[in-house]
């Protein structure tokens, strides 16, 4: 779709507050587009769409729809939905009744990357991490990058920058199997594993999706590290954080503690540069070279790279760190699959063990977490089990049903029982109020507090410093 025609468009959103939708959206206003939107409960992402002349509505009823219907008359009306929104939605429910035009988020997402030189980040774990650090170094590094993606980036303080720019980095979401809509001009699939088992049967349906994918983009780049991208895609063009020999790109690392991570970087097999990296972790080290690779590759100089990776940031809900209570320190982190809560719980040993040279003798590391889908616990429960049980102390809360329907009688318990025969600190707490209620009987000074979870754990915070206060 051209400009032209988009702006004889108008755009209606059912569930515009979630991070997908709600950036979709702004980045149809910032392009001059009409769009309203409806949601249940208004958030800082609804309230910026307002700001920016969107309709918002705070019920789903049809009511809405035909409201849109007759406020824009002469204009192309298209609705827009996610996997998310169930049929029985009264809004989807009344479009579908009356044959109106319904489009999925991933072909209005499609449709605003053909008209920039796309680069579309890809994966199972790790795609807003790279797909902010490639924002970040593309914005500094060349003034010409728009952005989208299901985070908050820090340099914009948004999840959408969306101008009349060259460049688009754009998250990709492979969940429910829409990832085939996408045709980058770099496409780059960062890992692969088995998730999203309410759409996925097995990790084969999974590569599947991705070689779809794959085969749409222009330019591939892989993670040569993760066996299953190595064994399943064929690409020119890779990268590494293990070896510099038969690959395009790598950095490996030389020194990691809980600020920073030094690494040799090379192309080709031939030694470059050492990189100071203001952010901790091997599994961002391997996001921040993806963000590198897709940056030489579209011909960014890597001295400007090099001089701007000083100003590299989380997004919002990575390891984010929010402040301390009576000496204990709290992050907020998204990890809600078991081998990205494998990955903070090791970033999180690295700052516990600072802190025991430098602080307290008795830093403990304490995890909090609220599983996300009766499906996903289902499917992983001894791995989450596993994962978690290398904490110090474990406290698991209620599931975040995202909607699904218990048919299975799934309950957080069953995670606490198998950590409990590896490791006997852990407890079912009912829901973060009862955690606000007890938190100095379950925790002490020093300890390092990693809050995980996709759901809503992330007002924890909020809740604790309103009972503090």
């Amino acid at each position: 779709m051209d400009k032209e025609l988009m702006l004889k468009s108008h755009f209606h959103f059912i569930g515009i507050g979630g991070i997908g939708m709600s950036a979709l959206a702004m980045g149809l206003l910032k392009k001059g587009c009409s769009v309203s939107g409806s949601d249940l409960v208004k958030n800082n992402e609804t309230n910026k769409l307002e700001q920016l002349g969107a309709v918002i509505f705070t019920s789903q009823a049809r009511q809405n729809i035909e409201f849109v219907i007759s406020k824009f008359t002469n204009k192309l009306i298209y609705f827009v939905v996610s996997s998310a929104i169930k049929q029985e939605n009264e809004e989807f429910s009344y479009c579908r009744e009356k044959k109106f035009l319904i489009k999925h988020r991933s072909e209005i997402l499609s449709m605003l990357m053909q008209t920039y030189i796309s680069l579309a980040v890809a994966g199972s774990h790790g795609k807003t991490s790279t797909s902010t650090f490639l924002s970040t170094l593309l914005e500094l590094c060349t003034e010409n990058c728009s952005s989208i993606t299901g985070g908050i980036i820090p340099i914009y303080n948004s999840n959408c920058h969306l101008e009349d720019t060259k460049f688009l980095v754009a998250e990709v979401d492979e969940s429910d199997g829409t990832i085939n809509k996408y045709k980058p001009d770099i496409g780059i699939i960062n890992n692969i594993d088995f998730d999203h088992c309410d759409h996925f049967s097995d990790l084969g349906k999974v590569i599947s999706s991705f070689k779809e994918f794959a085969a749409n983009s222009k330019k591939l780049l892989l993670n040569f590290d993760c066996v299953t991208t190595r064994n399943n895609f064929y690409s020119d063009i890779k990268w590494s954080n293990t070896t510099a020999k038969n690959v395009d790109y790598a950095i490996i690392p030389t020194e990691i503690s809980e600020s920073h991570t030094v690494g040799e970087y090379f192309e080709n097999g031939n030694f470059i540069s050492n990189l100071n990296i203001p952010i901790p972790g091997l599994h961002n080290l391997s996001n921040i070279t993806a963000a590198i690779a897709a940056s030489r590759m579209i011909g960014v100089d890597f001295i400007e790279i090099k001089k701007n990776i000083k100003y590299l940031k989380l997004p919002k809900k990575r390891f984010e760190f929010r402040g301390k209570i009576d000496g204990r320190s709290f992050y907020d982190d998204y990890a809600h699959h078991p081998n990205e809560i494998k990955e903070t719980i090791k970033l999180g040993r690295l700052f516990v063990k600072q802190t025991l040279n430098n602080e307290f003798q008795k830093s403990r590391l304490i995890a909090i977490f609220q599983p996300h889908r009766y499906s996903r616990v289902k499917q992983f429960a001894k791995d989450f089990a596993e994962e978690l049980s290398k904490a110090d102390v474990i406290y698991l809360t209620s599931i975040y049903s995202a909607g699904e329907v218990n048919k299975d009688k799934i309950t957080s318990k069953i995670i606490t029982d198998l950590i409990y025969k590896r490791n006997k600190n852990v407890c079912y707490l009912n829901n973060y109020h009862e955690i606000a209620k007890n938190f100095y009987k379950l925790t002490q000074k020093g300890d390092l507090i990693l809050n995980m979870g996709a759901g809503n754990c992330h007002n924890f915070w909020s809740i604790l410093k309103r009972k503090d206060n």
